[in-house]
């Protein structure tokens, strides 16, 4: 079981819909959750559905992530899947309708890959993903 958790949820006054499709979009999230992403692999059922793949890239390091699962308008499941600082990687987002638009509710946990890191990655990426996902909130306000 990974020992580190992130645990985001936001809100957000637009149709679940519109949020899903912004937010599995491999070429348009990369700004919002603060990496370059680029699409490198179409999905089976979708362009960025099940088993697309995605290269990330943060600073100087750069891996590639695959969706796992894919249920258009209500989750997508991705993993890390080449040499990255973290291992035993999921990241699950969960979308649900709301009175007055949508939420997601976002989970990653993995392991760090070297001693003393996971904690410091953690830390950067839930800060990055907690900003970038206010700032498109608001931008949908």
């Amino acid at each position: 079981m990974p020992k580190q958790r992130i645990a985001i949820t936001q809100d957000f006054a637009a149709p679940r819909e519109t949020v899903f499709a912004h937010l599995t979009d491999h070429n348009k999230v990369g700004p919002i959750l603060g990496a370059k992403m680029v699409r490198i692999k179409d999905g089976d059922d979708a362009t960025n559905g099940l088993h697309s793949v995605r290269k990330v890239t943060i600073g100087p390091l750069s891996f590639e992530e695959t969706v796992v699962r894919f249920e258009a308008p209500e989750r997508m499941e991705y993993t890390v899947t080449t040499k990255a600082p973290i291992k035993n990687h999921r990241g699950i987002m969960l979308f649900e309708d709301t009175g007055t638009g949508s939420r997601l509710h976002y989970e990653i946990l993995f392991d760090g890959r070297y001693p003393l890191t996971g904690g410091l990655i953690r830390k950067q990426l839930e800060t990055a993903i907690s900003k970038g996902l206010s700032r498109y909130a608001a931008s949908l306000a």
